[in-house]
């Protein structure tokens, strides 16, 4: 962890982004807006968590980088909260889903009444779920990085800039999560057992996050029923990841000697950040504006 993790601001501007921001493509564009669907509430909900866990953690430097996380987290949230509601303004009104979404992260993952020791257990055991989620995540930006098949299909520039500027910054803090868990507790069969559940919850609510946007769709009006075909097609053209780039990232999270620095390549994730312009021009506006 030797590079600090610290929020950076951006400026995106939706206005000339269109519905189906992959032409011609409203099924990889769906899959892939399903992680607006998620991550506003899911990112908060992060946020949450690892404040509950600041006063337990005693090593400075780790504090440090949890609290940048957090910070790249909340402003993550943001970001795709706006894409939600360029989504509305399109007339493809996201809330139904979202709203499930958020039961999920604040009513079923959230605080509960309990007693000490059951709140101590309930704290670890969402710190590991939150550290496999990272686990994908790391693993999805540096697929998005690397994702030239949609620039090639004339996918949209300002929401590629998004997802990568994301995807970046997941690369860059891929260990916090990872380092906070262990320093908490790192039990083995607890990163067992959240994997198991978090990597089956994931597909669910990506493929059912797709097809409810296609059902509601205002061009599409349900009219493309999401099949497996679909997605390994677009795998096949490198528009959306492998099934078999996602089922081995599970078994590399298992393995005894894992740790999340194996994954993803910092470098680059930092070289687009410095280019990234919704970075820029936030940075512009910010030396003009004071």
């Amino acid at each position: 962890m030797s590079n600090k993790i610290a929020p950076r601001r951006v400026r995106f501007s939706w206005e000339d982004t269109p519905l189906h921001w992959v032409p011609g493509d409203p099924f990889t564009t769906h899959l892939i807006n399903t992680l607006h669907l998620l991550l506003p509430a899911g990112e908060r909900w992060f946020v949450h968590v690892f404040r509950q866990a600041l006063p337990h953690i005693t090593d400075p430097l780790l504090r440090e980088q949890v609290k940048g996380f957090m910070g790249q987290e909340g402003t993550h949230a943001v970001a795709h909260q706006r894409v939600l509601e360029h989504l509305r303004e399109q007339g493809l009104d996201p809330a139904p889903y979202v709203e499930n979404v958020e039961w999920l992260f604040e009513r079923l993952l959230g605080d509960h009444t309990l007693p000490p020791a059951a709140r101590r257990f309930w704290l670890l055991e969402r710190v590991a779920i939150i550290a496999a989620i990272e686990h994908y995540t790391a693993v999805l930006g540096q697929w998005i990085l690397d994702a030239g098949p949609l620039d090639e299909a004339g996918a949209d520039a300002v929401m590629m800039d998004l997802l990568r500027w994301h995807g970046a910054e997941e690369v860059e803090h891929r260990s916090v999560a990872y380092d906070l868990f262990t320093h908490l507790d790192g039990s083995y069969a607890r990163r067992v057992r959240t994997m198991a559940g978090t990597g089956p919850a994931m597909i669910y609510l990506i493929r059912n996050g797709g097809r409810f946007l296609l059902e509601h769709d205002p061009i599409v009006r349900g009219r493309i029923v999401p099949k497996w075909s679909h997605y390994l097609y677009r795998a096949g053209q490198g528009r959306v990841p492998t099934l078999r780039s996602l089922a081995l990232a599970m078994p590399r999270y298992l393995r005894p000697g894992f740790h999340p620095s194996q994954e993803g390549d910092v470098r680059q994730a930092l070289a687009y950040i410095a280019v990234s312009p919704a970075h820029r021009e936030f940075e512009s506006y910010r030396r003009a504006h004071g």
